[in-house]
């Protein structure tokens, strides 16, 4: 198994121009993609319709390219977008292949699994059951990444519903109990549930520790490797598993490492080594053209507060604080990196430590 890793440029949501040069120049099968995990410039709310837009453009796009429906595309390929490109952080899309190319290397390489739960009822959405279809499609995954030691799962992206409007009229009708009835406000049950999820079949935590009181609330029950994401657009979870393995011959290796907050540059540098990159000091223009993807986290700190310094993040009533830990930690990724085409993501329930989050680097051996 080999995976291929393409970042391309995005000038709007439904930008699909540079994709569409990669195919034309036959550097990339369309047959071959199997995912797309990109930032969109939507404000990364409930009401983000970019995600949903960008999603259809790039599946008419491979429909037209294959010769069939954009329907079927959605059921081949999975696409978790992030809305929201504040600061520095550039709209894109990195864009995953997989062939069957076999042959030698040295070490395990980038590998991953793909899976998806059933769709995820309104009631359920931040509860155990939201829990407990996550991990089953985690193990899953593991199978088909070819991974047997856990310990080479270097980052989980688990993207799922939030509730709507919509959602929560038709739990109304069936007389449901919801964990919230704020579209908003239940990004955070959500994601929490789909990170104790990951935590879960990865063996990080046990079903005993867990249940529908602990999700959102508990935080010190974390995974080390989840990034999640919830959005109106989907109605089940996608997960995308993402290790080495010696089975691999990918051209990439993937690391990973703990943010210890927003501006923890030295946790950038980290991930960068964890995924084979050897350097001192700052990277050369060589070194920094082999990092082929970032993804990562943003967290506004516990309370507010940054290494002791209190921020205007949760109080400013003008910019919600999502947008200002995306921010931040794309800036000073990017000040790593020399790329602002960075995956941030915001909102950090159950994944790391409280006021800590995830980075993961993948790195062109």
């Amino acid at each position: 198994m080999k995976i291929g890793v393409y970042r391309v440029a995005m000038a709007a949501p439904n930008d699909v121009s540079e994709l569409t040069r990669l195919i034309d120049s036959k550097q990339v099968n369309p047959a071959e993609v199997i995912a797309v995990i990109g930032k969109t410039e939507g404000n990364g709310g409930a009401n983000d319709f970019t995600r949903g837009f960008a999603t259809l453009s790039y599946q008419l796009l491979l429909a037209n390219r294959l010769g069939t429906s954009a329907e079927e595309i959605g059921k081949r390929v999975t696409f978790v977008w992030s809305g929201g490109t504040e600061g520095v952080l550039s709209p894109h899309a990195t864009i995953f292949t997989r062939s069957a190319e076999s042959g030698q290397n040295e070490g395990p390489r980038l590998t991953l699994g793909i899976g998806l739960t059933r769709d995820i009822l309104p009631e359920e959405v931040g509860t155990m059951a939201q829990v407990s279809e996550v991990a089953g499609v985690v193990r899953e995954c593991l199978a088909k990444a070819q991974i047997t030691d856990p310990a080479e799962v270097h980052y989980v992206q688990v993207k799922g519903p939030l509730l709507t409007p919509t959602s929560i009229a038709d739990a109304d009708r069936r007389g449901k109990t919801l964990v919230t009835r704020d579209p908003n406000g239940s990004k955070a049950y959500a994601r929490g549930a789909m990170a104790l999820g990951v935590a879960l079949g990865l063996g990080e935590l046990t079903e005993k520790e867990l249940s529908d009181e602990v999700i959102a609330r508990r935080l010190d029950l974390f995974s080390s490797v989840a990034s999640t994401s919830a959005g109106g657009e989907l109605k089940n979870c996608e997960v995308l598993l993402f290790g080495n393995s010696p089975q691999a011959t990918s051209d990439y290796r993937i690391g990973h490492s703990v943010l210890m907050d927003a501006i923890d540059a030295d946790g950038v540098r980290a991930a960068l080594r964890s995924a084979g990159l050897e350097f001192t000091g700052n990277l050369s223009k060589e070194q920094a053209d082999r990092v082929a993807a970032i993804f990562s986290k943003s967290d506004w700190g516990v309370n507010g507060v940054v290494r002791g310094r209190r921020t205007t993040m949760l109080s400013d009533a003008d910019i919600n604080y999502e947008r200002h830990a995306r921010a931040a930690a794309g800036a000073v990724i990017a000040s790593i990196t020399y790329d602002p085409a960075i995956f941030v993501s915001s909102g950090t329930e159950h994944q790391c430590a409280p006021g800590e989050s995830v980075i993961a680097a993948i790195v062109r051996v």
